[in-house]
């Protein structure tokens, strides 16, 4: 092993046991975004707690995945502080955080698979750039392991997205941010444009892998069924910045006129009363338990 092997190694272990000591998974604090004139977040504070789902709602143009991309590095904050398992993410150079990237997927909306290479090679995109030394045999059974951890059969792997349809380029998706068996899962709509069996089948499998995995789970959505069946606890972002955090009976109990409007309308009456008991695991998600993850 090189020197610089051993090195990484060592970071990897640090940051190992940092996820280890750490109940809160994301840190944000005072985050202000703006593009030009236009301020999207200003002093936004987040707290994502090791182990939950955490649902993001919001309006359109709010910033929800402005949030996401400014977490994982795609987007520079003007202001602000961001952690991940207790690690600063902001003002460091890409090599100083790259064990702690390794430690979270991405599943982009609409999959944002590459469209010249088959599932099983988007799988192994992430693979080959952080473990470039790894065994091809080796990299083609994470591959095919993958694929068929995200629900997609095993036929699926030497396909081209094109050939998918729009569920299975979502699991193809969650399969590529699930190749290196990542702590943190961030899922950006994962059920937009999919039907109402195939958004449920995908919720299903999203719970069952963070309760499989220990997965942390951050998720923007607009589907008040996801919100109700799987989510721990659901943020709100309202005025530039986060202005409520919890399950959904603690922001029912809230006068903000959004959060009212949103989770008192007629589409979030009916995602409540399928969820009793919830179609996924019988738990009626945020709106009838406490997070599973951290303390409160």
């Amino acid at each position: 092993m090189t020197e610089e092997e051993e090195q990484a190694a060592a970071e990897e272990k640090r940051v190992e046991q940092a996820i280890e000591g750490n109940d809160i998974a994301i840190c944000v604090r005072g985050l202000r975004n703006s593009f030009g004139d236009q301020v999207v977040h200003e002093d936004l504070d987040l707290e994502v707690k090791r182990g939950e789902i955490l649902g993001v709602v919001g309006g359109s143009g709010t910033g929800k995945s402005v949030l996401l991309r400014s977490i994982i590095g795609l987007q520079s904050p003007d202001l602000g502080e961001i952690k991940v398992f207790g690690e600063p993410m902001i003002g460091r150079a890409d090599d100083e955080v790259l064990a702690i990237r390794k430690r979270w997927g991405v599943l982009f909306q609409g999959g944002a698979l590459f469209s010249t290479l088959t599932v099983a090679e988007n799988i192994e995109v992430p693979l080959r750039e952080y473990y470039p030394r790894l065994n091809p045999h080796l990299r083609d059974e994470i591959a095919a392991y993958k694929v068929r951890m995200a629900g997609l059969p095993s036929e699926a792997g030497p396909k081209f997205p094109a050939e998918l349809s729009g569920g299975m380029k979502k699991r193809a998706g969650l399969a590529r941010a699930l190749a290196l068996d990542p702590d943190l899962l961030f899922l950006d709509e994962p059920t937009a444009g999919l039907d109402p069996i195939g958004a449920a089948a995908f919720d299903e499998q999203t719970r069952s892998l963070q309760r499989t995995l220990g997965l942390t789970v951050f998720l923007i959505t607009h589907d008040l069924d996801t919100l109700y069946a799987i989510c721990d606890r659901v943020a709100v972002i309202a005025d530039k910045r986060v202005i409520a955090v919890g399950t959904i009976d603690e922001l029912l109990a809230t006068d903000h006129p959004w959060i009212q409007e949103y989770f008192n309308g007629p589409r979030s009456r009916a995602a409540r009363g399928a969820s009793e008991p919830s179609a996924v695991d019988g738990s009626g998600g945020a709106g009838h338990k406490q997070p599973k993850g951290g303390r409160d």
